[in-house]
């Protein structure tokens, strides 16, 4: 308690400098807050966006490693070299994909659904597009994919009702002037031509996107890419999109076919967050460092103030170390005045940012800043500036801790 009485009269001895080292780090403290909580919450947007609009997980006919053949499973350890063999043609596609779907749904916690994806041509009134096909049934798309909430005209109910149907974007619908009823013909990679009858029009922003995906029932995407009874994806979505990785590792080990993640297939992207990340901490880093200079030269100050103050209390008995601790409690009292108004600053500063709505460059709509709320933020700060202002304090509490009180009552120093 002595000691503490001792700090708190140093600091209010110079109130000037002492002010002025407090409002250091509250900005400091409020300016990390603000800046960490808006990259973070545009981070977790952008995240989430990505697995909105995006399979958990994708299962595809493809092997992640490639199969040995079996002149090699026969000779492991022999040179084997086979000339002049062609292979044999096999129809692509995940073999016994309802055995292989049903051990899926067996897992808890997911849905997935049996996709044919293929490409073909999209003709229309002399104008051709190539276009990406993709088979669905639409009972099991409604839990995988957003594609239902993304219509603007027409149903999935439309396209289970009319084998015959198809579903296109809003850009090739604008480029080619289709409305729902329009019938089109489509030229699939084998040559297959059947017209069918434009039963929904989605619009997701993604011009590409919305130009060249198109969606029709399995069955028919079956019969156009001349692929019966094959699907060549699995799209699950989970529960928990975090458990991504580790469930798709269990899916890979159950049918040996390739399984990615969201985070393994987006792993470039996640680089950059994370790249984008040390930066922004760094740079608010920054600021609590500067705001514990003015700490450590308020501290220093009253060392060379208080010198004859120093050696009367070493005279009647305090240690250096008991000396050391006065100065250290002194960057402790400015941290933690400071984290506390710091925060409530900060709290300020995002409730502020929360409320500002913008309109993207191309939007439509206004849209508010993404803040974050973790809890970890606060404590991040509020730590940060509390450790730097004990770093800052350690130096002079020091130095104040070594001088002797004979040399200081003598005037030697």
């Amino acid at each position: 308690m002595i000691a503490l009485n001792i700090a708190w009269t140093h600091l209010t001895s110079r109130k000037r400098q002492t002010a002025v080292s407090l409002v250091g780090v509250v900005l400091g403290v409020a300016f990390f807050l603000a800046v960490s909580a808006l990259m973070r919450g545009s981070e977790k947007d952008f995240i989430t966006r990505l697995i909105d609009n995006s399979p958990h997980i994708t299962v595809s006919d493809e092997f992640r490693t490639a199969r040995l053949q079996p002149a090699r499973l026969r000779w492991p350890d022999d040179l084997v070299e086979i000339a002049g063999l062609r292979p044999k043609n096999e129809t692509r596609g995940i073999r016994g994909w309802r055995y292989r779907l049903g051990q899926i749904d067996s897992l808890p916690g997911l849905r997935a659904a049996p996709v044919l994806v293929g490409s073909a041509v999209l003709l229309f009134a002399g104008q051709e597009q190539g276009i990406s096909l993709s088979g669905i049934l639409p009972a099991r798309m409604r839990g995988v994919s957003t594609i239902e909430e993304k219509l603007v005209e027409g149903s999935l109910d439309d396209l289970e009702a009319n084998p015959g149907g198809i579903i296109i974007g809003a850009g090739l619908a604008e480029k080619f002037s289709l409305r729902l009823g329009s019938t089109v013909n489509l030229v699939a990679g084998g040559g297959s031509n059947r017209s069918l009858t434009v039963v929904a029009i989605f619009r997701t922003g993604n011009a590409g996107y919305d130009e060249s995906q198109t969606y029709v029932l399995l069955k028919r995407a079956q019969l156009l890419l001349g692929r019966p009874d094959r699907v060549n994806r699995f799209i699950i979505k989970l529960a928990d999109a975090s458990q991504a990785l580790l469930v798709a590792n269990r899916i890979e080990a159950m049918g040996t076919y390739k399984a990615v993640s969201w985070a393994e297939a987006s792993e470039d992207i996640l680089n950059v967050l994370f790249v984008r990340n040390v930066i922004m901490y760094s740079v608010v880093s920054a600021i609590l460092l500067v705001a514990s200079f003015g700490i450590y030269n308020t501290l220093s100050t009253i060392v060379m103030e208080k010198t004859r103050d120093i050696a009367i209390l070493k005279s009647v008995g305090f240690q250096a170390r008991d000396i050391r601790h006065i100065f250290v409690l002194e960057g402790l009292i400015v941290g933690t005045l400071g984290s506390v108004l710091g925060l409530a600053v900060g709290a300020g500063l995002m409730q502020l940012m929360a409320s500002v709505q913008i309109r993207p460059p191309g939007g439509t709509a206004m849209v508010n800043l993404p803040v974050w709320w973790g809890g970890e933020q606060f404590l991040m700060a509020a730590g940060f500036a509390l450790l730097s202002c004990l770093l800052a304090a350690w130096l002079p509490a020091r130095k104040a801790g070594r001088l002797h009180p004979v040399d200081i009552l003598r005037g030697a120093t």
